[in-house]
């Protein structure tokens, strides 16, 4: 009987909840920005919020001397991740939620295209794994593009308007421009990824670059969002949906979930982190139907369907190259050296069998 302790359920329940906080920021924001809340306020005040909850966390453990190369890199960090948030409000306002989290399964895709791009991981087509691989990447992003070209018909909704084909046709547009600039957000992520893997090796504690890297995007976003919005009434918090939207994007975007997923990264690995994404899709499909009376298309769930399919398809890869890897080196590690030497014992007894 397999017995289960609490150090293997956690991961699992945080990992849920992760993904039902991640499209509930998402489904917030998305009926804030409904209701006319400009998508660079949400932003910058979520961001900025967000680092001061950081702020105790940093100053209580801090034990790390500040660097030229760790700033920078934060900093760097910071740019992608700005533009990332920018793109990302703006994509999931022009679209809904539902889009937002079937795009995202796109990050390990579009992870691995950049690795082999810049020779980081070897391509070899007479492995099942590398086959795997380029077999699910070309199916989902064959599956990214049917969800943004094709909208389809409905195939559930919570009110029947009778305008309801006319403004599908209308949004049309709106919503692939929004799954384009989602795509560009997963393609930024995969890039983000890659780097702070790098980053993250130098500097031991991971408070300080979590701070540093929300410090920076904040400054960046709020620069770029006063650019963009000049507007100053639109930068007065209302105490409705705006603030709830903030408040709750600071609190489970910008500390609750790098601080799970950073956990779960040490705990698990990547590839358990990874597998948790398609889940989201389910989520979004639910919550926008019931807390933003969004209908649900028929070219969202099959795109979403094609895109879980590939994204598995590279789990199933990445699984069974580590196992490969490790049986390797068992072998190699039980084999026994060429310049190892016959016991002496043993080369006498042959001699007395022979």
């Amino acid at each position: 009987m397999v017995s289960c302790t609490w150090r293997d359920v956690l991961p699992f329940a945080a990992l849920v909840m992760v993904q039902f906080t991640d499209i509930g920021a998402a489904t917030i924001s998305k009926a804030a920005m409904t209701k006319g809340v400009s998508s660079y306020v949400l932003v910058a005040y979520s961001n900025a919020l967000g680092t001061v909850f950081l702020l105790p966390c940093f100053i209580i453990q801090n034990k790390v001397s500040l660097t030229f190369s760790l700033l920078g890199g934060q900093f760097l960090l910071g740019m992608i991740g700005s533009s990332s948030l920018l793109l990302a409000y703006s994509g999931i306002n022009y679209s809904s939620p539902t889009l937002a989290s079937a795009m995202a399964n796109l990050i390990p895709i579009f992870t691995f295209i950049l690795a082999v791009i810049f020779r980081m991981e070897k391509l070899d087509l007479r492995r099942s794994s590398c086959q795997a691989k380029v077999l699910g990447t070309i199916v989902s992003v064959s599956g990214a593009f049917v969800v943004i070209l094709y909208k389809g018909s409905v195939i559930f909704s919570p009110s029947n308007s009778p305008d309801q084909n006319f403004m599908m046709i209308s949004q049309q547009s709106k919503w692939v421009f929004g799954g384009l600039m989602l795509a560009m957000v997963c393609l930024l992520n995969a890039i983000w990824g890659i780097l702070q893997t790098s980053f993250v090796q130098n500097c031991p504690s991971m408070i300080t670059v979590l701070f540093f890297y929300n410090f920076f995007v904040t400054i960046q976003c709020t620069i770029f969002s006063l650019i963009m919005e000049r507007t100053w009434n639109a930068w007065v918090i209302r105490p409705d949906i705006e603030m709830i939207s903030i408040v709750f994007s600071a609190l489970f975007g910008s500390v609750f979930h790098v601080g799970v997923q950073t956990w779960c990264l040490h705990q698990k690995g990547p590839i358990f982190v990874a597998m948790f994404r398609p889940l989201g899709v389910a989520i979004a499909a639910v919550m926008v139907v019931i807390f933003l009376g969004d209908a649900l298309h028929l070219g969202s769930v099959i795109g979403s369907i094609i895109i879980a399919v590939g994204f598995y398809a590279m789990m199933w890869a990445q699984i069974k190259e580590k196992s490969t890897t490790l049986m390797e080196n068992e072998v190699q590690s039980l084999a026994p050296s060429s310049t190892q030497k016959t016991p002496l014992l043993q080369c006498r007894t042959s001699g007395e069998d022979v």
